[in-house]
C-alpha cells in the first residue's frame, strides 16, 4: 500500500511538473506572439485580396489551402529552421530579421509607390480576367503561399528572438504554439472578412427583424471600403514593422545612432507632457518614426530589388524550374 502511495505522489508530481511545463509555454508563446502583432496584421490584411474575383463558392476553400500550405511551411520548414539557428547559429538571428524587416520596407514601399505612381490597372490583376479559373486560382494559391512563407519566416523569427533562453523542447512547444495559434487567428479572421459580404445579404433578405436587415445592408456597402481600409493597414504595419526591426538590429549590431535619434526626438515632444496619454502618445510616434524610416529605406530598396534582385531570381528559376 505504502508503495501505491508513493506511485501516486511521483504520478502527482509529474503532473504538477507537466502543469508547469505547459503554463510557462503558454506564457512564453503569449509574449513571442505579441512581439509579432505588427507582421500579423500585414499577414491578415494581404491574404483577403487573394480571393477577391472568384466565385463565392471558392473563397472559403482557397483560404483553407493557403492556411494549409502556411501551417506547413511553419511547422516543416521554419521551425526545424529556427530551432537550429537558435542552438547552433544563435549570430545569424539579428541577421536574418534584419533581412526581413528590409524585405518589409521594400513591400510596403512597392504598395505605397504603385498606388502613388502606377498607371490605373498596372499590376492590379486585371489582366489574369480572362485566364482558365482554375489555372488563375492554382496560380493565386502558390503566390500566397510564398508571400506567406516571408511572412512566416519574419514571424517566427520575431517570435524565436522574443523567447527567453529557455531549453531545446520549450523552445520547440513554444514555436509550435506561436505557428498554429498565429495561423488560426490570421485565416480565421481572413475566412470571417471574406465571407461577410455574404453574412450581410443573407441578413439583408432573411433578417425577421427591420434593425438585422439594415445592419446587413450596412455590412455589404460597408465591406468595400472596409478592405480598401485594411489594405491600408496593412502596408503602414509592413512599414511600421520593417524599420521596427532594422532601428532595433542595428541598435543590437553596434549602431546605436537611429535608435537614439528617434528616443531623442520622442523624448523632446514629451517633455514636460505627462498625464495618461504620454505613453500613448509616445509609442505613436516612434511608431510613425519607425514607419517613415522604413518608407525610406524601402523606397531605396525598390530599384535595387526591381532591376538587379529580380531580374536575376527570374533567370535562376528559367535555369532550375524547382527554385
Amino acid at each position: 500500500m505504502s508503495g501505491l502511495l508513493a506511485l501516486l505522489d511521483d504520478v502527482a508530481a509529474i503532473a504538477k511538473v507537466a502543469a508547469a511545463s505547459v503554463d510557462d509555454v503558454a506564457a512564453q508563446a503569449a509574449k513571442a506572439g505579441a512581439k509579432t502583432a505588427g507582421a500579423v496584421i500585414d499577414d491578415a490584411a494581404v491574404s483577403p485580396g487573394y480571393v477577391q474575383g472568384f466565385a463565392p463558392a471558392r473563397e472559403l476553400p482557397i483560404v483553407g489551402r493557403i492556411a494549409l500550405g502556411s501551417i506547413r511551411n511553419k511547422l516543416l520548414i521554419l521551425l526545424p529552421a529556427g530551432l537550429l539557428l537558435s542552438n547552433y547559429a544563435p549570430w545569424l538571428i539579428p541577421i536574418l530579421l534584419m533581412l526581413g524587416g528590409a524585405y518589409l520596407c521594400f513591400e510596403g514601399a512597392e504598395k505605397v509607390w504603385r498606388k502613388l505612381f502606377a498607371p490605373a490597372g498596372h499590376g492590379d490583376g486585371a489582366e489574369d480576367a480572362k485566364g482558365d479559373p482554375r489555372h488563375l486560382e492554382e496560380r493565386k494559391i502558390a503566390g500566397a503561399i510564398k508571400t506567406d512563407f516571408i511572412l512566416s519566416a519574419e514571424i517566427m523569427t520575431i517570435a524565436l528572438a522574443a523567447i527567453p533562453e529557455s531549453g531545446f523542447w520549450m523552445e520547440a512547444a513554444t514555436l509550435f504554439v506561436v505557428a498554429v495559434g498565429i495561423t488560426v487567428a490570421v485565416y480565421g479572421s481572413v475566412a470571417l472578412i471574406v465571407k461577410m459580404d455574404d453574412i450581410g445579404l443573407l441578413m439583408s433578405r432573411k433578417g425577421r427583424l427591420r434593425l438585422t436587415r439594415s445592419a446587413g445592408r450596412a455590412i455589404v456597402a460597408g465591406m468595400p471600403g472596409f478592405l480598401a481600409l485594411l489594405l491600408v493597414v496593412g502596408t503602414a504595419a509592413m512599414l511600421w514593422v520593417g524599420g521596427s526591426i532594422l532601428v532595433h538590429g542595428a541598435h543590437e549590431l553596434g549602431w546605436h545612432a537611429p535608435d537614439a535619434l528617434i528616443r531623442s526626438a520622442v523624448a523632446g515632444v514629451l517633455e514636460g507632457r505627462g498625464g495618461a496619454y504620454a505613453g500613448a502618445l509616445g509609442w505613436g510616434l516612434t511608431a510613425l518614426m519607425d514607419a517613415v524610416l522604413g518608407l525610406a529605406v524601402g523606397l531605396v530598396l525598390i530599384p535595387i530589388g526591381t532591376r538587379v534582385i529580380g531580374p536575376l531570381w527570374g533567370r535562376l528559376r528559367r535555369l532550375n524550374p524547382v527554385v
